[in-house]
């Protein structure tokens, strides 16, 4: 009898409980504003190609799906075609993201704008089209004019002219929302055209941080990941530069979230940010209830 007793009261309590933790897990995915994270932890996120999960990477479908997830860095990869116009496409070919074959480069914006981007996305993105640069920038710059809290955008540097990249920004006035990644004579290359602007090199051994710094005055450095540490995220962070991490494929996981938690990472790149923003607001609910 005090058995039942006992199970009628646990199992009410339990779904109770149990609901009150999918509201909020529901509640810090669906909140449009940054302000949702600071309340957890000060590390930031990095959407890799938009919100693949959801939408074919790189598409202006993505980067729409992930501005109302709200993030702080949307993560481009920047081609110039063979007309001279640049355009968003992570790979040099075409034949893994859409129904075209060949290298990129290879045709004109009139001729990849026939192609569909939505293999394998069902019919909702069969007309989704390899997005412009200056597309993807009018979307973030209309969405920041209405939005307290601003998205930067993380441009991977994969096969532009200095000068085209930095007259598009400028344009849209988002040069200073804009953080560079590429190859260090490129980031240099920047670095010469606009002292002012931020650039990321990758950082693969530590023994790297000194030149590199001299060499690029870095606004952050984008570690690998198989090097990150406490240690070395503070001997960083003592030269006021800022440390990324991409958490991609196998390493896009849970423990290695709250691993760059520990750390103190910045900024961590994902494919995976609903299940960054349920593990943050998990590692606030255990802290609660330890308290």
């Amino acid at each position: 009898m005090i058995f039942r007793i006992k199970a009628l009261i646990f199992v009410p309590l339990f779904l109770f409980l149990n609901s009150i933790t999918s509201a909020q897990n529901s509640l810090i995915i669906t909140k449009t504003s940054t302000e949702a994270r600071k309340e957890t932890h000060n590390f930031r996120v990095s959407a890799h190609r938009g919100n693949s999960e959801i939408a074919p990477e790189n598409t202006l479908a993505s980067f729409r799906k992930i501005l109302e997830i709200s993030v702080e860095y949307i993560e481009i990869d920047v081609r110039t075609t063979k007309d001279g116009q640049l355009v968003i496409l992570h790979d040099g070919t075409l034949d893994r993201t859409t129904t075209g074959k060949g290298r990129m480069k290879d045709y004109t914006l009139a001729e990849l704008q026939t192609l569909s981007t939505g293999i394998g996305h069902g019919e909702e993105f069969k007309n989704e089209k390899i997005p412009t640069l200056e597309e993807t920038l009018s979307l973030i710059s209309n969405w920041n004019s209405i939005h307290k809290l601003e998205t930067n955008i993380y441009v991977d540097c994969k096969d532009v002219l200095v000068e085209s990249i930095l007259k598009a920004l400028k344009k849209y006035k988002l040069l200073k929302n804009a953080l560079f990644y590429g190859p260090d004579d490129y980031l240099l290359a920047l670095k010469k055209a606009n002292k002012h602007v931020k650039v990321m090199p990758s950082l693969s051994y530590p023994k790297e941080i000194s030149i590199k710094i001299k060499a690029l005055k870095p606004y952050a450095f984008d570690v690998n990941w198989e090097i990150v540490s406490r240690d070395l995220v503070i001997a960083i962070h003592k030269e006021k530069i800022k440390v990324f991490a991409d958490l991609l494929g196998l390493y896009d996981n849970s423990l290695n979230y709250i691993k760059a938690i520990e750390y103190q990472v910045d900024v961590i790149q994902t494919d995976h940010v609903d299940s960054v923003y349920k593990t943050l607001l998990s590692q606030k609910t255990q802290k609660t209830i330890l308290r």
